[in-house]
C-alpha cells in the first residue's frame, strides 16, 4: 500500500497516480519501455522555447529595427512547432501511458477517463510477435478496486487486474494471474457460501439472514400465539 493519500473525488489525482503506477508494474516485469513518444515531444517543445528565448534575447541586443527581418522568421519557425507537437500530442501518443516490448512481444496502453464517471478506462494493443498481427483490447474497472476509502494506493488489486485481463502481462506474472483466475475465485465464493450455509441453514431452509429488525422481531411472537392458543 502507498504511503501517500490522494483526494479519493478527485478524477485527475487518481488517474495520475494509477498512470504512474502502471509503468512501474511492467518495467519489474523486464519489459522494455519505449521514450521515443516523451523525447519527441519535449525535443518540439524544448526548441520552441529555445527560439522564443533568442528572439527576445536578439530583440533585447540589438533591437527591433536590427531583428525584425529574423523575428518573422522566429515566429513562423515557433508556430510551426507548436503546430507539430499538438498534432504529435493528439495524433501519436493518444494518452499512452506505456509503449514497450519483452521478449518481442510488442505492448501499448493509452489511459483515459470521463467526466464525473469513475473508471479508469485503457486501450492495450499488443502483438505476441514482431511483425504479427496487432489484438486490442478496451478495459475499464472502477478507481475503487484499487484505492482504499483514505486515498491509499494498493498495488496488489491493480496489477491483479492488468494481469487477468491482459494476456502477454499475465504470461509475464503468471502468480497475479493465477491469484485472480476463475477457479480461484469459484474456491472462495465455494468455501465462503459453505461458511454461509452451515450458520444460516436450518430444516425449513434459509435462517438467521434477515435484518436486525426482522430477527429481533420473531421471538416476541412466539408468546402470543401461545397464549391465544390457551384462550382458545
Amino acid at each position: 500500500m502507498s504511503t501517500n493519500k490522494i483526494a479519493v473525488y478527485s478524477l485527475p489525482d487518481l488517474k495520475n497516480t494509477t498512470d504512474d503506477a502502471l509503468p512501474n508494474y511492467l518495467t519489474s516485469l523486464k519489459f522494455k519501455q519505449s521514450h521515443v513518444l516523451t523525447d519527441v515531444r519535449l525535443a518540439l517543445g524544448y526548441l520552441a522555447v529555445a527560439i522564443a528565448g533568442a528572439t527576445f534575447y536578439a530583440d533585447y541586443k540589438l533591437g527591433w529595427e536590427a531583428t525584425k527581418g529574423w523575428t518573422l522568421w522566429a515566429v513562423i519557425v515557433y508556430f510551426i512547432l507548436n503546430s507539430a507537437l499538438t498534432v504529435w500530442i493528439w495524433r501519436f501518443e493518444r494518452g499512452k501511458i506505456f509503449v514497450g516490448e519483452r521478449n518481442n512481444t510488442l505492448l501499448s496502453i493509452a489511459s483515459s477517463v470521463t467526466k464525473h464517471n469513475p473508471l479508469y478506462q485503457i486501450k492495450v494493443r499488443y502483438s505476441e510477435a514482431k511483425g504479427g498481427d496487432w489484438q486490442t483490447k478496451d478495459l475499464s474497472a472502477p478507481f475503487t478496486k484499487w484505492f482504499d476509502a483514505d486515498g491509499h494506493f494498493v498495488a496488489a488489486p491493480f496489477q491483479q487486474w492488468l494481469a487477468s485481463e491482459i494476456p502477454v502481462i499475465g504470461q509475464a506474472d503468471p502468480q497475479k494471474n493465477k491469484a485472480t483466475s476463475p477457479n480461484a475465485n469459484a474456491d472462495g465464493n465455494s468455501s465462503t457460501l459453505a461458511k454461509v450455509g452451515a450458520a444460516s441453514l436450518g430444516p425449513n431452509g434459509l435462517e438467521g439472514l434477515g435484518s436486525p429488525e426482522s430477527n429481533d422481531a420473531a421471538p416476541s411472537m412466539t408468546p402470543r400465539s401461545k397464549k391465544k392458543k390457551r384462550q382458545a
